[in-house]
């Protein structure tokens, strides 16, 4: 559960970036089950997102069809991330890390409804 909210965070960020047209809203479920397997990376407990982890992304990325997605996606990734023991630090360097291009800078407080 916690690696699923963390991971959430930083796809809230990813996510946000990317522009798509289309009506509904991505669900928190589909977004735990993609975002599950970076809350060691973002701990600091490990090295480098895992490669599911950034497969993660890739695949949420590919769903989301509008800004409402990725908005939803924003919020499910906030549900409980600074409860996590997330850092800043770890967090802004996903994208990086897993070659995924943003356009702005990943945080734990990320405004999910700009």
């Amino acid at each position: 559960m916690k690696s699923l909210l963390f991971s959430m965070l930083f796809l809230l960020s990813f996510l946000f970036f990317l522009a798509h047209s289309g009506e509904a809203a991505i669900p928190c479920t589909t977004v735990d089950a993609n975002a599950a397997a970076c809350l060691g990376f973002a701990t600091g407990k490990a090295a480098k997102p895992s490669s599911a982890f950034c497969d993660g992304l890739q695949q949420l990325a590919q769903t989301v069809k509008s800004v409402e997605d990725k908005k939803a996606i924003c919020r499910c990734l906030k549900v409980g991330a600074k409860s996590l023991g997330i850092q800043d630090r770890f967090l802004s360097r996903i994208p990086r890390a897993c070659n995924i291009k943003v356009g702005f800078p990943v945080f734990v407080n990320t405004n999910c409804e700009m």
